[in-house]
């Protein structure tokens, strides 16, 4: 299972950095995203990586303000958040992949942490 963490509260412009920890070597091929869920709203995707690290893709909400990368010696994948605004306070999920590809949608996923709250206030 994946375990997220590293949510808070913060000020409006303030920055955080959540952290998916990936137990063991089960995900190392596997594409590893964050998605957040707002008050009375469906989860949405975030951001991806590629297993190799390489690839990258975020949702037009976030560009040039986040940043994912991954430590697959550390079984880590991490969500640095920076400028963030009180849009962007939700409960935020990662997520592995079913191949080795992710994608924006759910259901190309099947390994979900337990989801770790952002609160940004203005």
């Amino acid at each position: 299972q994946l375990q997220a963490s590293g949510g808070g509260l913060v000020q409006a412009g303030g920055s955080l950095r959540l952290s998916c920890a990936a137990p063991g070597r089960r995900f190392l091929n596997n594409a590893i995203s964050w998605f957040r869920q707002a008050p009375g709203k469906e989860r949405a995707f975030v951001a991806s990586i590629s297993w190799s690290g390489v690839t990258t893709d975020y949702a037009d909400s976030i560009k040039g303000r986040f940043t994912i990368s991954r430590d697959n010696a550390k079984n880590m994948v991490y969500l640095q958040m920076n400028s963030l605004k009180p849009e962007d306070t939700a409960v935020y999920y990662c997520a592995a992949s079913r191949g080795s590809v992710g994608g924006t949608y759910l259901t190309q996923y099947n390994n979900w942490g337990q989801g770790t709250l952002v609160t940004v206030s203005s």
